[in-house]
């Protein structure tokens, strides 16, 4: 018997409206911007307003190594929040807000599956309340702006050559990775390289999602660095007046949305950078409102630990004072076989000498979590084929590990399906078990910064990279810029820059092949191996299979 596919599922669930969602956090009617029934945004004078309020415990969900057998670091992250609210818990979650590209490409939406999804689904999944819209054309206006300056007599002296800006949009496109501009006579310009990356790889996506609030976000615009003068003088977006015409564009994105989950249990969805090519974190405004307001803050960074929580740890939680209290590790039978070896065709099969192999990459996700003085929980997200032998194999590993590993199906069940999950996290939050502490220290320099992630999270031996990239790194300390953090742009499907490499590799070199200065958002990031910030859709996109039935209903959306 098949499965019921996640959009029936959230099709037929009872909706509440979006006043009895936020009464719930205690969020009066009128803080409220509705977007039709069931979403809406936050006031800024609301949550402004918060800041003097005690805040609540926040978690941290994470995984092993992404695979194509699946793991559900979203479909947890929901039914841990649904589990603890119904153990008593007055808990709210904070997920990002899913990308077109990975919804018509391979991996789709990213509004959790089964019984435990927030909602309405297809709304989330697509345009939702228009803030990757509104953070595109703030990006664009700024592309558009700087050639309008060179064209117009160029008083700054920007050096066209020398322009790192590029223009973004929603969707995966990699025809748009190179491209010449300003094509066809004088009247359009002057010609040059340019490119198009993803909107979740904007910088201004970045900052957003790490701002304070509209001021702080001005700020911030201000700071980007779109360039270079011939005499290789930085360029800003404040040089170019374009700082405040960007803010008037996302002044409504800045806002957090809240939906709710099937279990009409409050759920903000607000920002959406990738863990793999930008810091992978909802906005920083969500997460602090929604710890103003809860008791528990259940939230999730993208992909793996080694990306999304080391990210979530040294950038979001270093520059906003945030302090998790606990972890968990989500993880799947199906993932790790793979990980030891099995062919995704095979993995129905039982298997427990291939899912103990694979287990070294789950060893090394407790390891990693475990250096930022976070305690942490496994929680294995059961599927139906998983046997016996497997679960207890999986649990005896977390056990040798120093941790728990509890077996989840609020796929299936909802709340109830992650009620013993619940109790677990609830005991570590209570437990005061937490001294966290990010990996490394701000003064450190920034390749000294890069290596120790390379290392210590990745554990490569060495990280290659050529002089221009150590000489480039070395003139952004002399400007200043020396005390941020750092942000990898690595392949989310292994510990090292090779996607084939699965498990726990060892004995290799991490190339990083560019450097880019991310002075708005406030890091520095390191792109490394083949990592693309413009991806390109598989061989069958999703897009495919999604269209409306004879009822005007979306089908195929996942």
């Amino acid at each position: 018997m098949s499965q019921p596919a996640d959009i029936d599922i959230a099709r037929a669930a009872r909706l509440a409206p979006i006043e009895e969602i936020g009464a719930k956090l205690g969020v009066p009617s009128e803080a409220l911007t509705p977007f039709g029934r069931d979403k809406a945004k936050l006031s800024a004078a609301f949550t402004s307003g918060l800041r003097d309020r005690r805040d609540g415990a926040l978690v941290l969900v994470t995984a092993i190594n992404p695979t194509p057998a699946g793991e559900g670091k979203t479909t947890t992250t929901v039914g841990l929040g649904d589990a603890l609210n119904r153990i008593g818990k007055r808990t709210a979650i904070c997920l990002r807000e899913p990308s077109l590209g990975p919804c018509f490409g391979m991996k789709g939406g990213a509004a959790g599956g089964g019984r435990s999804q927030v909602a309405p689904m297809e709304d989330i999944n697509l345009h939702f309340t228009g803030d990757f819209h509104a953070i595109t054309s703030a990006h664009n206006l700024l592309s558009a702006l700087i050639d309008n300056h060179i064209h117009w007599g160029n008083a700054l002296g920007i050096d066209p050559r020398r322009v790192t800006w590029r223009r973004v949009m929603d969707m995966n496109d990699r025809a748009l990775r190179h491209v010449v501009t300003s094509l066809g006579g004088a009247a359009n310009g002057f010609p040059a390289e340019s490119g198009f990356d993803i909107t979740v790889a904007s910088e201004v996506m970045a900052a957003l999602c790490l701002s304070d609030d509209l001021a702080d976000l001005q700020r911030r615009l201000g700071d980007i660095v779109i360039g270079q003068t011939r005499d290789r003088r930085p360029v800003t977006a404040r040089d170019l007046k374009a700082d405040g015409a960007m803010t008037v564009l996302l002044a409504q994105a800045m806002q957090p949305n809240l939906v709710q989950t099937l279990e009409n249990n409050p759920a903000f969805v607000h920002g959406g950078p990738f863990a793999n090519i930008a810091h992978g974190c909802n906005s920083v405004i969500a997460t602090r409102t929604a710890l103003k307001l809860a008791d528990y803050v259940v939230t999730e960074a993208g992909f793996g630990a080694d990306l999304g929580a080391e990210k979530f740890f040294d950038i979001k939680c270093r520059k906003a004072g945030l302090h998790p209290a606990a972890a968990v590790i989500v993880a799947t039978v199906r993932a790790l076989k793979m990980n030891g070896g099995v062919a995704k065709a095979d993995l129905g099969a039982e298997n427990v000498a291939a899912l103990t192999q694979g287990c070294a990459n789950l060893g090394r996700h407790i390891e990693n979590v475990r250096q930022f003085g976070v305690p942490a929980v496994v929680a294995i997200n059961r599927f139906h084929t998983d046997t016996d032998a497997e679960l207890d194999a999986l649990r005896a590993f977390a056990a040798s590990h120093g941790t728990e590993a509890m077996v989840c199906e609020h796929w299936a069940k909802g709340s109830e399906g992650a009620e013993a999950l619940a109790r677990k996290v609830a005991a570590l939050v209570e437990g005061g078990g937490a001294q966290f502490s990010p990996l490394y220290d701000d003064d450190l320099p920034l390749w000294d910064k890069i290596e120790t992630v390379a290392r210590r999270i990745y554990r490569a031996d060495r990280v290659s990279a050529d002089n221009r990239i150590r000489d480039q790194l070395k003139a952004w300390e002399d400007q200043g810029h020396g005390r941020l953090p750092v942000c990898m742009a690595k392949t989310q499907y292994s510990f090292s820059a090779d996607p084939a490499r699965l498990g726990a590799p060892t004995g290799f070199a991490l190339p990083v092949r560019e450097v880019r200065l991310a002075a708005g958002a406030g890091f520095v990031v390191a792109i490394c191996g083949d990592i693309m910030t413009m991806p390109g859709l598989p061989r069958v996109p999703a897009a495919e299979a999604i269209g409306l039935d004879g009822q005007g209903l979306i089908q195929g959306l996942f």
